[in-house]
């Protein structure tokens, strides 16, 4: 059995079909489904995603969800996103 050292396209595989929030950068992102990995060109995919907006304050510095907008499927380069972060969806009102 070989070892193979995991690449980031083998850590996102792990959370194809998890809600994520990708962003883009410091006041805007995406959060949806992970639905596909594409390594050329790489990048990936959500479906049932929203525009959100990001705020953060001195007395609250992490981003907090702001604003939602519906926009579908979608496709995201790997270049452009800054944070991938997955979403627990435990918490209802982190979600509206």
């Amino acid at each position: 059995m070989s070892s193979v050292n995991p690449t980031v396209f083998h850590m996102l595989e792990r959370l194809v079909g998890k809600r994520v929030l990708a962003v883009i950068n410091r006041d805007f992102g995406y959060e949806g489904l992970l639905a596909v990995v594409s390594h050329e060109p790489p990048g990936v995919w959500l479906s049932e995603s929203e525009a959100v907006i990001l705020r953060s304050t001195v007395v609250s510095p992490i981003p907090q969800i702001v604003n939602r907008e519906p926009k579908g499927d979608i496709f995201l380069h790997l270049d452009a996103i800054q944070r991938l972060e997955s979403v627990s969806e435990g918490k209802p009102s982190a979600r509206r």
